[in-house]
């Protein structure tokens, strides 16, 4: 649970779909623990900390640091269609908000601090959808959104890694 200022509690979880990496999964696995988020649900073809064997991935601890024992996840097999989960989410009055940089994308600093921060923000929970690395998130993610948030570029490169991102993005929402 991430906690604002207000002392209201707001769960976050999150949503690593296609990620190809098991490194930046490990990655965001380590800062999911350091800010509270609550679940982490690996979609598509991203790894988790188990390989299909049954086995513990030596890759993934490496940047993972245990973090795999400490926050609460699970994968979802290829039978669970992504856009009806995004659903059921949205039944369970969870704000989808997606990370990418897109023509909907607003600044991610002014949706933690403007649209998170205001009387009339209602919800208590986000799932917050990250995507593969080079492609980002589908068309058809991005429109089940309610938000789609985007940390802006100043220098020659246009994107930053997706782990990097997502830490970004999460301390931000924290830090408040």
């Amino acid at each position: 649970m991430l906690k604002d200022k207000n002392k209201t509690e707001l769960e976050v979880i999150l949503v690593l779909h296609d990620i190809r990496s098991v490194l930046n999964i490990g990655s965001i696995f380590r800062t999911s623990d350091a800010v509270g988020v609550s679940k982490i649900y690996l979609t598509g073809y991203s790894p988790g900390p188990i390989d299909r064997f049954g086995r513990e991935r030596n890759d993934f601890k490496k940047t993972a640091l245990g973090s795999e024992k400490t926050v609460d996840w699970e994968i979802l097999n290829e039978e669970n269609n992504i856009l009806d989960f995004i659903l059921q989410l949205k039944k369970q009055k969870c704000l989808i908000v997606g990370l990418e940089q897109n023509e909907k994308s607003i600044d991610y600093k002014k949706f933690c601090d403007d649209v998170c921060r205001t009387e009339n923000f209602k919800t208590k929970k986000i799932a917050i959808f990250v995507g593969r690395e080079v492609d980002g998130l589908s068309g058809e993610i991005i429109d089940l959104c309610d938000f789609i948030v985007e940390i802006p570029m100043f220098g020659k490169k246009e994107s930053l890694n997706v782990s990097v991102a997502t830490a970004i993005f999460l301390f931000r929402l924290l830090d408040k």
